[in-house]
């Protein structure tokens, strides 16, 4: 008889746990921690047999073979902290971090090789089958993020668009776009610029439009670009060399679980419990929010 697996969802603070639940639940049991009763009961009606925990200390003492660790961004650094005491590997659903304070206090941990924060997209079949990139061949290049955040406009999960706590739109729509360029030419990069602007969503606390430039140690340049105002989802990078531009399309497709990645990611977290270090260097999970702190604090 096999073991067993136990996984934790430690927070439902956004939409990414209960999508992460539906393929976990394929592979392990379910423990859940959230203190918002609507969407706690929000879970536990699609996952019924989940195990609900009184707190975050409940949960961990349930011995967890693997962590989902999504709270506001304000909690990480103390919620992480108390997972790390426990040895388990984490997911820290994206981003990790969206001030200076909260990027210095993440720094302070004792952050180990089974630990991985990033957005979905970096394992989504169409940017995983993409072929590696010789930074030596590029000139430039760029990601385009689309991605709605009318539902902020009406209040909904006010952190999140809150610059000093979630990092609003330049933050948690950025980070798509800079994980994926980072995905492809490594962390040796750093801001150069950044703006914002609310152009369609006058009640937001953050932007609903934004860009960054950015420049790898390479010389390569980069630019992001984050449309917050979009009757679609998708995102795309574009690589320009001397005598072409490649682009790579991520789309939901009829597929949205597969298509976005976040099978992809759980498969890499569930790889993890089973003993492989993270397949994100940390290096890499630093150095991308570096330029998202840097972002927010120039736009």
């Amino acid at each position: 008889m096999e073991d067993i697996v136990r996984i934790v969802l430690a927070g439902l603070a956004t939409s990414h746990p209960y999508t992460d639940a539906r393929t976990l639940t394929r592979h392990a049991e379910l423990v859940v921690w959230e203190p918002d009763p609507e969407r706690l009961r929000r879970f536990t009606d699609e996952h019924p047999a989940a195990k609900v925990a009184g707190g975050l200390d409940e949960a961990l003492a349930t011995q967890p073979d693997g962590v989902v660790l999504t709270v506001p961004n304000p909690q990480v650094p103390g919620a992480l902290a108390k997972v790390l005491e426990t040895g388990a590997p984490c997911f820290v659903n994206k981003p990790a971090a969206a001030s200076r304070e909260q990027l210095d206090a993440l720094d302070r941990l004792p952050v180990h090789d089974r630990v991985m924060s990033g957005s979905v997209l970096r394992f989504a079949p169409a940017f995983t089958a993409a072929p590696p990139v010789d930074p030596d061949e590029v000139l430039a290049v760029r990601a385009t993020v689309r991605h709605d955040v009318g539902m902020w406009a009406t209040g909904y999960n006010a952190w999140q668009d809150t610059p000093g706590e979630g990092g609003g739109t330049m933050v948690t729509m950025g980070v798509h776009g800079v994980e994926l360029l980072v995905a492809l030419l490594g962390p040796d990069v750093r801001l150069a610029g950044a703006a914002g602007a609310r152009r369609h969503y006058a009640t937001l606390r953050s932007e609903d439009t934004g860009v960054m430039a950015l420049r790898w140690g390479s010389g390569v340049t980069g630019t992001v670009e984050i449309l917050g105002v979009s009757e679609s989802e998708a995102y795309t990078v574009t690589l320009h060399r001397r005598d072409r531009t490649d682009t790579i399309v991520i789309e939901s497709g009829d597929d949205p679980v597969a298509n976005l990645g976040y099978e992809g990611t759980i498969e890499a977290f569930l790889a993890m419990v089973g003993g492989a270090p993270s397949p994100i260097p940390w290096e890499q999970t630093r150095a991308i929010l570096e330029v998202l702190v840097a972002a927010r604090e120039q736009a």
